[in-house]
């Protein structure tokens, strides 16, 4: 029996060790039970759309259903060895053998995989805990006033400890001043406390306006069918509704974010993009001259598209400093949610050219990195203005590269970062700090 032909086996395997009927994963699938059980008992071919559903209802890879356990274990040894690079001179691990290896040692081959897999959770991890130590704008707010405050009341004692013959007045007003200040300090630190305990992805209550923000647009997935032409959608009920925005100041960025939104879905409709799209590819230049549109809008329209119409996507706006203002994450393409990114990437490249745009292929030194497309332009917030500088913001459309790119989309792939704080690149001349990991460069 083929592999293809046992996947229905897999998945009725599946279903039951969870416990789960038949009629609840066809209704999470989408698909009739009736379809499910034919499925199930291998008399359908399933694949694309419909198996990625059921995947992701059962809770795993797509590998284990449509290969088997054996190979998605064979895929994760392979991944261990590619994304482990060898500086000490030794003998590279044997290829030709690792099916042997799984076959003679399975539970070993199994317990390296999910180290692996482990090990890159944990870096995940310590990168986003170290990007917020060092660029986190409520970290350095909540210690320059813990700072101050301390600040006061030593000098508030110091008063009190070098003057010997005090008014009973003053010195009441001073130990008042301590009380206070103490107060101050201890509510303060309880704050920083709770924030530092917080680690990404918990549900903390203790959000910066912008992680809400992502975790905002991640729930829905970028793409708001509400707010397209016709939709009816309301952008202030869309805030309002939202369990997820705690912060004033984080709605206004959403409603911000989504009014750009509703401007762009007019100027782009649905409709003829995706036609573009079917009949073009992913070639964003030439989307964007199809359409009549300039590439900015084509950009962050691409970008906030459903994962079926565009594949795996993201995208990075910056303004004239270089804040992070918006982002879509991509895997294989690690990026900060705050300030302080790599100065590498063509985003910051077209502020200081803003009349061009910026293709190329950008790869960075992570273990699950990916080489990826970049296209960045500029995009200007308000019409010139005599006198006045020009308002400008950056904005960068990543997309997976591959081989199908058309000769003119072919660039030489450019080494960049993440942030110099947790970038293990060296020599690099764009370095301004050195980096926390091991091996990272020292700044030029």
């Amino acid at each position: 029996m083929t592999e293809s032909s046992t996947i229905g086996t897999r998945i009725r395997q599946r279903r039951l060790s969870q416990g789960m009927r038949q009629s609840a994963l066809a209704d999470l699938a989408g698909i009739s039970p009736s379809y499910l059980n034919l499925i199930e008992h291998n008399r359908r071919r399933i694949g694309g759309k419909i198996l990625l559903r059921l995947a992701e209802a059962l809770e795993v890879d797509v590998p284990v259903l449509s290969q088997g356990g054996e190979a998605a274990l064979l895929s994760g040894l392979r991944d261990v060895v590619s994304q482990t690079p060898r500086t000490d001179g030794t003998a590279p691990p044997e290829l030709d053998r690792l099916e042997e290896f799984a076959g003679r040692f399975p539970g070993w081959a199994q317990l390296l995989a999910d180290t692996y897999q482990r090990s890159e959770q944990r870096e995940r991890l310590v990168q986003a805990l170290t990007d917020r130590l060092a660029h986190d704008p409520h970290l350095a707010e909540s210690l320059h006033e813990v700072l101050s405050v301390v600040t006061a009341i030593r000098s508030t004692a110091s008063i009190l400890v070098d003057t010997r013959q005090l008014e009973p007045e003053w010195q009441a007003r001073f130990h008042r001043n301590i009380n206070e200040d103490s107060r101050r300090l201890a509510e303060g630190a309880e704050e920083l406390v709770r924030y530092l305990d917080a680690a990404p992805g918990s549900a903390s209550d203790i959000r910066s306006p912008q992680e809400e923000m992502d975790q905002f647009l991640a729930a829905h997935d970028y793409h708001f069918e509400a707010l397209e032409p016709g939709g009816g959608g309301d952008i202030d009920a869309l805030v309002a509704d939202s369990d997820i925005l705690s912060l004033s100041s984080a709605r206004s960025l959403c409603r911000s974010a989504l009014q750009q939104y509703r401007t762009d879905a007019v100027r782009v409709p649905l409709g003829p993009l995706r036609a573009a799209l079917a009949e073009i590819g992913m070639h964003p230049a030439a989307l964007a001259r199809r359409l009549q549109v300039d590439l900015a809008t084509l950009l962050r329209r691409l970008a906030f598209l459903p994962v079926k119409d565009v594949g795996p996507v993201g995208l990075v706006i910056v303004d004239g400093a270089g804040a992070m203002l918006l982002r879509r994450p991509l895997d294989g393409f690690a990026m900060t949610r705050l300030a302080g990114s790599c100065p590498l990437w063509p985003v910051f490249r077209v502020l200081s050219q803003p009349a061009g745009a910026v293709q190329q292929r950008l790869i960075q030194p992570t273990r699950d990195a990916r080489t990826v497309n970049a296209l960045a332009c500029v995009a200007p917030i308000e019409a010139m203005a005599v006198n006045e500088p020009p308002l400008l913001r950056g904005v960068m459309f990543l997309w997976p590269a591959n081989e199908e790119d058309a000769p003119e989309e072919a660039h030489t792939i450019q080494p960049v970062g993440t942030s110099c704080r947790i970038c293990a690149r060296t020599r690099c001349v764009a370095r301004r700090e050195s980096s926390l990991l091991e091996g990272g460069g020292e700044p030029t």
